[in-house]
């Protein structure tokens, strides 16, 4: 019985406490794909662990805003080398986090269950090829 990496179980948003229900339906990128599922498909874990559990989630979110934010700044400065114009800088964080936006909305929850939530524990039993 091969055990999911916990990366891989990130990158690709699976359960947490099963590591291959999908924690969302559909692609990250398209229409209405961002939207989370209540429980695991595989294992029925349900996710909001509480009632406004994913409110923790914003934070987390922001601070994946403020790294795409400084990472933009810096990338513009070393490709362009200008210094003088603040609105090449506002319009190029502005559209990164925008295009940014769904994957911070779904890797936000997927670390604050995966990283931040002391409640939610990995079970090896359940990582199986086995239907549950």
């Amino acid at each position: 019985m091969a055990t999911t990496p916990k990366f891989r179980a990130m990158v690709q948003s699976r359960c947490p406490k099963c590591r291959r229900g999908k924690m969302f339906p559909g692609a990250t990128y398209s229409i209405g794909g961002n939207k989370m599922n209540e429980h695991c498909p595989r294992c029925g874990f349900h996710f909001e662990i509480e009632p406004g559990y994913f409110y923790a989630a914003m934070y987390v979110s922001y601070a994946l805003n403020v790294a795409q934010a400084v990472s933009l700044a810096v990338a513009t400065y070393v490709l362009t080398g200008n210094m003088d114009s603040p609105w090449l800088y506002l319009i190029i964080i502005l559209l990164g986090c925008f295009i940014l936006a769904p994957f911070n909305y779904r890797y936000s929850r997927v670390i604050l269950l995966y990283w931040l939530s002391p409640k939610v524990h990995y079970h090896p039993h359940l990582d199986t090829d086995d239907k549950a």
